[in-house]
């Protein structure tokens, strides 16, 4: 839950905050040190996916309008930034302009025209799909995503390029897709590749600004007039209408937002990675910041922070277990059946949960001591198991009727 100007936080509750930020910021600036290479490859690229996750939300979670074709925006802004590295940034002259600081002014271009071509897409597939609403909504962000889809893989582009006398066919390069390389730095003295496998330190330290100043913009509209008119829509568009609110212009300026931050996410990811691919753009693609917000919980900001968090670690705990990861698919739906059916609002909801369980059994400590808490322990025990029970049962009940529905 975001909290705008009317709606303050009590004092206790805002320095735990500002302490709990404090205390994020200090790890996050001194994880790369600590530790390995992978690990902090792994952190820049789950960070950039929160991001992701949390601009996919501001249109789930804070509007009501579930995509499934968010994807798209990754695509078209990771083959815009393989196209500034590859041939805009040699036909401008632009290397070696700034020294040895200009390969940061061409991660910072490619970025921001990255963010503009994801934009840019949002502006037209937006106006086009929020004209539905529910599930057609969601089946036609998915048909325009699978579109861009063949689009890319079957390099349509190219063809039609080499068709007007222009290029040799080749735009998106196919299925093949395109790579890229980032150079070397040397700032101040300092000399460094600005993506090295072997140690991702330099890039991470960005992917933490485009973290920071992401996620500010993002908190700064969900907690703006606009983001409280947003829940409206959310909660109910027959009302929100009623009360004069154009739902259809919201909703579109909330897909631009949200595809513009996107594009934000996956230019930096594909910059991590040095290669766009078609299936950066396949519907399985756009399916990754909706588990992931599922899991973290829609209704708080934060949500799809903790989801990104959650499922990159849950996946990279289950590729240490070779029988785990043989059938990881059925270890994480495991997982994302437990949320969704004992969780409210997902772990964040879960974690909300589990402070309060704490204040009440520090209360049943200070009354009974330790078998006052044992005994709460037992009550919660019989109760999930009583609502795991329940849930099992009607499910069956479910399925019965629908296979005997005589």
């Amino acid at each position: 839950m975001s909290y705008g100007a009317s709606e303050r936080l009590p004092i206790p509750e805002s320095r735990t905050r500002i302490v709990g930020f404090a205390v994020a910021a200090v790890a996050l600036l001194a994880a790369p040190f600590v530790l390995g290479g992978f690990q902090t490859d792994l952190l820049a690229s789950t960070l950039i996916f929160a991001v992701f996750a949390t601009a996919f939300n501001l249109l789930y979670g804070y509007t009501g309008l579930l995509s499934f074709g968010h994807a798209m925006f990754v695509a078209a802004s990771g083959y815009t930034v393989a196209k500034v590295v590859q041939q805009v940034v040699p036909a401008i002259g632009l290397e070696g302009v700034f020294g040895g600081a200009t390969l940061l002014v061409v991660w910072l271009l490619a970025l921001l025209l990255g963010t503009i071509a994801a934009a840019l897409l949002a502006v037209g597939i937006g106006y086009l799909s929020v004209q539905l609403e529910e599930i057609y909504f969601a089946m036609i962000t998915l048909s325009f995503s699978m579109a861009i889809y063949v689009i890319v893989n079957q390099d349509i582009i190219g063809t039609v390029l080499e068709q007007l006398g222009i290029g040799g066919g080749t735009f998106t390069n196919g299925s093949d897709g395109l790579t890229f390389r980032l150079g070397e730095v040397n700032l101040f003295g300092f000399e460094f590749r600005l993506v090295d496998i072997a140690d991702p330190t330099a890039y991470y330290f960005l992917t933490l600004v485009v973290f920071a100043v992401g996620m500010y913009a993002l908190y700064r509209v969900v907690s703006s007039p606009f983001g409280t008119t947003c829940r409206a829509i959310r909660e109910n568009p027959e009302r929100a209408r009623a009360l004069g609110i154009d739902t259809r212009y919201h909703s579109w300026m909330t897909f631009i937002i949200s595809g513009a931050f996107s594009g934000l996410a996956g230019a930096a990811l594909v910059m991590l990675e040095t290669s766009i691919l078609p299936a950066d753009a396949f519907w399985t693609a756009s399916a990754t910041p909706v588990v992931m917000t599922v899991i973290g919980g829609p209704y708080s900001f934060f949500g799809p922070l903790i989801g990104a968090f959650t499922y990159e670690y849950l996946r990279w705990f289950i590729r240490q277990f070779p029988l785990l990861e043989e059938f990881w698919e059925f270890s994480f739906g495991f997982l994302l059946l437990i949320v969704v059916l004992f969780f409210d609002n997902g772990v964040s909801g879960g974690v909300t949960r589990f402070r309060a369980w704490l204040g009440v059994a520090r209360t049943r400590y200070r009354e009974d001591g330790a078998g006052g808490v044992a005994s709460l322990v037992g009550e919660t025990v019989r109760k999930w198991a009583r609502a795991f029970v329940e849930t099992v049962a009607d499910a069956l009940r479910s399925l019965a009727s629908r296979l005997n529905p005589s």
